[in-house]
């Protein structure tokens, strides 16, 4: 269903309704959840959209007017919807409740919530969360920014436990959220687009925590600028602990989670002792994957999954689609599809993970420097092949790094060209941007470097 704006809008606002501000997956999800309680709303969207029958919502399309909204009792804002639009700016100090879904799901539910979030990683790690608590009486249900939207969780009742994973985004329009168990992966640039700096997109990544206290489990990254954040949620009576990796044995480091660099082996803390796996047994690469399982080992300890358990699925998962994925060895080459990388630090990471490789690079910068990228770049990378609207800057940072690049403009030219390269190399496709210039999304990028492989560059 599909209306175009109806000019007695401005009647369709009463304080007992909610107004939904864009009518994609989470808006969507929304008007369902509204539906089930009884509660009157109406969806707005800017762009045109078609919903499922399911959906008992009438649509207003075309730009939003406060006017109409501040009629509303309640605004409920989807991820994709810019928090900082000027309409909504101007319904908030209307003194309309301006939220997002996020909230009414912490609202709403009364089980266990785990919730993750980071730049990188989020949905390995979530996966692997829900994997390992599965195991337990009860199960548990994840969604999110993954899979399911969270207040379809809720459609069939109460679950038991919940493993979240959460953007900025989703973060950012929440005041409420109360997770029993959470975890920060990382903090990187990214969605320099979106965020007015880089200290509000961290403010939203922190805000995770806001409503942790006495008996939760918050997991940070050693790194020392997470130490006042640590320090803060020891003050409020929550259990911190670190993960990383260390040069140490993991009985000296101070770490609960992490990697041991000179044994080669993951571990973490499970009743008074350390458990580890060697890395040589996990199917999974990339320093950064690995620290992801990590942390989900750690999650599925803390809940008290078994560690035989745990072990196995550590050298038992085989990743994700598009993150580090091993897709085929043929015509020469070894093919990894990291589509997932939308910014330079995960690409940084992916590269990392390889002495020396074929890249494949390049898309929608969305702002970010690739100045960082240049000294790994140098190390590892043999010759790139550029994709995307925004070649120069990968050329630029290629040059400076004295490593021979192709612009070849799309995924095809790009496997083609590197079908042809004779260093038997592996070739990794870990584009440090986004895929908007020329896919819906990461995942139709690397479907389509699958099926050129499949064309050009890698006959069975």
């Amino acid at each position: 269903m599909n209306t175009a704006i109806d000019p007695h809008a401005r009647s369709l606002g009463a304080a007992d309704a909610v107004a939904i501000i864009g009518m994609g997956r989470t808006g969507c999800s929304l008007a369902r959840f509204l539906a089930r309680h009884g509660i009157r709303c109406v969806g707005f969207d800017e762009h045109d959209v078609q919903l499922a029958a399911d959906v008992p919502v009438q649509v207003q399309i075309g730009p939003l007017e406060a006017a109409v909204l501040t009629r509303f009792g309640k605004v409920v804002v989807s991820p994709g919807v810019a928090w900082n639009h000027p309409v909504l700016q101007r319904v908030r100090k209307a003194g309309v409740p301006v939220v997002g879904d996020l909230d009414l799901f912490a609202e709403h539910y009364r089980g266990t919530l785990i919730a993750v979030t980071g730049t990188n990683g989020k949905t390995t790690a979530v996966t692997m969360i829900a994997t390992l608590l599965e195991t337990l009486p009860e199960g548990i249900e994840k969604g999110g920014n993954i899979g399911t939207p969270m207040l379809d969780l809720l459609a069939a009742g109460q679950p038991e436990r919940v493993v979240l994973e959460l953007s900025s985004f989703q973060l950012e329009r929440s005041r409420t959220i109360h997770p029993a168990w959470a975890a920060l992966l990382n903090l990187q640039p990214d969605h320099a687009d979106a965020h007015a700096s880089p200290e509000e997109y961290a403010a939203a990544k922190f805000r995770l925590f806001e409503g942790q206290g006495e008996g939760d489990t918050a997991l940070l990254p050693a790194d020392a600028r997470f130490d006042a954040l640590a320090g803060q949620l020891r003050e409020r009576g929550v259990w911190v602990g670190r993960f990383g990796v260390t040069d140490q044995p993991a009985e000296t480091s101070n770490l609960v989670a992490g990697i041991e660099t000179e044994r080669g082996r993951l571990f973490w803390s499970q009743q008074d002792a350390y458990q580890k796996v060697d890395l040589a047994d996990m199917p999974i690469r990339g320093r950064h994957q690995q620290l992801n399982l990590a942390v989900a080992a750690q999650a599925a300890a803390s809940f008290g999954v078994h560690g035989a358990v745990i072990t196995e699925a550590m050298t038992t998962f085989c990743g994700l689609e598009h993150r580090m994925q091993l897709l085929r060895q043929a015509g020469g080459h070894t093919w990894y599809d990291d589509s997932k990388a939308t910014n330079p630090d995960a690409a940084k990471a992916a590269l990392e993970s390889f002495d020396r490789v074929v890249w494949i690079c390049g898309g929608q910068l969305k702002g970010l420097d690739l100045a960082p990228l240049q000294p790994v770049i140098r190390r590892h990378v043999e010759h790139a092949f550029v994709i995307g609207e925004d070649g120069a800057p990968f050329l630029k940072a290629l040059a400076a790094a004295d490593v021979p690049a192709t612009y070849a403009r799309t995924i095809d030219r790009a496997v083609m060209m590197a079908a042809d390269d004779r260093s038997s190399l592996p070739v990794l496709l870990s584009p440090a941007a986004a895929s908007l210039d020329q896919f819906r999304n990461y995942a139709e990028r690397g479907q389509a470097y699958a099926a050129a492989i499949d064309r050009f560059g890698a006959p069975a």
